[in-house]
């Protein structure tokens, strides 16, 4: 396969850090752009990002001159890490230019015509692509809120299985899900912070749409109801879900696990590169999963689930963990485009020179 130029939009912040970090040595894509604020523009990406991953910035990009992110930029498609502030206007933009925005913003997520993507939970809704009107042949695919990935993955072998009537999930999310500089040292530090700005909102919304079924070209949501609450833990990386479900019908802890252990990805023939061999990791011993030991399995990709049990107020009850920066955002979009790739929806952008110049 000929390899895909990509363009990162917030390329020097938290998310668009991710990004260069998974992307590097993909074998699919390479990293052509890298696009931030004025601010950034015109230095190179080694001095204007300030660099917080756990690996050395890549060689590959070190030296790269960061450029502004408005069109005209040199690319095939764009990945977005922009901060919800700027997100909406800038990736219409981009949009409109006629490039396949992917997105890991907030702004798009819950408009009609416009996926909210998990591939091997909704890979048909992508077909919302062609309902997209932006004049061009750009468009606009978002993936979840970190947490709602974690929560939706855990959903989806149950809902298929047994249908699902209320969901109560309380979370112990990561400090890297706040971006840098985020929470304070002093709020942080042997603490937990009982309240994430709309984070409850986006959970007990988005897993209906992503759950929901397309029919003429449209999501019916899901009819369940999600009450969550959120909470910000003194973890580097990886949100835990304490997860509590009623089914539709008799249901026990034995099924629950069957329905887990029995789940077949439906993208899993596409041998995509970014996909896992298998979505769930199920832990028998009652102390699994932790963050620190289990957030990184499958390269981050990997939804760990354990403490599976009887509830005493609803049916079941359950631990999730998912990688909040990887399968929660930067990983999770890349696996967007993988799907895309694999859908004919991605393909090789025509690039005017004369706009370039």
């Amino acid at each position: 396969m000929h390899r895909f130029k990509v363009g990162v939009l917030g390329a020097t912040g938290a998310v668009g850090q991710k990004f260069v970090e998974i992307l590097d040595a993909h074998p699919w894509f390479e990293i052509a752009v890298l696009a931030a604020s004025e601010r950034s523009a015109g230095r190179p990406y080694g001095e204007a990002a300030n660099w917080i991953g756990s690996k050395p910035i890549p060689r590959t990009v070190a030296d790269m001159q960061v450029v502004e992110a408005t069109p005209g930029i040199d690319c095939d498609f764009v990945f977005s890490g922009l901060d919800a502030s700027v997100a909406g206007q800038l990736e219409a933009d981009f949009a409109r230019a006629g490039y396949p925005v992917i997105s890991n913003a907030r702004n798009f997520r819950m408009q009609d015509d416009v996926p909210l993507l998990i591939p091997e939970i909704n890979p048909d809704h992508t077909a919302l692509i062609e309902s997209q009107d932006w004049g061009s042949n750009g468009y606009i695919v978002t993936n979840p809120n970190c947490s709602t990935v974690g929560l939706t993955c855990a959903l989806r072998p149950l809902m298929d299985a047994f249908g699902v009537e209320l969901v109560q999930v309380v979370t112990m999310q990561a400090l890297s899900g706040a971006g840098y500089p985020g929470v304070a040292s002093l709020d942080a530090l042997a603490n937990v912070v009982p309240y994430i700005g709309g984070e409850e909102e986006k959970m007990s919304t988005e897993p209906q749409k992503l759950l929901g079924r397309l029919v003429d070209g449209r999501v019916e949501a899901a009819s369940f109801q999600v009450s969550a609450q959120c909470n910000r833990v003194p973890v580097l990386d990886g949100h835990m879900e304490c997860i509590s479900v009623k089914f539709r019908g008799d249901v026990g802890v034995e099924d629950v696990r069957r329905a887990y252990l029995g789940f077949r990805s439906p993208i899993a023939s596409y041998q995509l590169p970014s996909a896992p061999k298998k979505l769930f990791q199920v832990f028998e011993d009652p102390r699994f999963p932790q963050p620190r030991r289990h957030a990184e399995h499958g390269n981050g990709m990997v939804v760990s689930v354990g403490r599976i049990r009887p509830c005493e107020v609803l049916d079941v009850k359950f631990v999730a963990l998912v990688h909040n920066t990887v399968r929660g955002a930067a990983g999770g979009a890349v696996l967007n485009a993988e799907l895309l790739i694999e859908q004919g929806y991605l393909k090789h952008r025509k690039v005017d020179a004369a706009a370039l110049a």
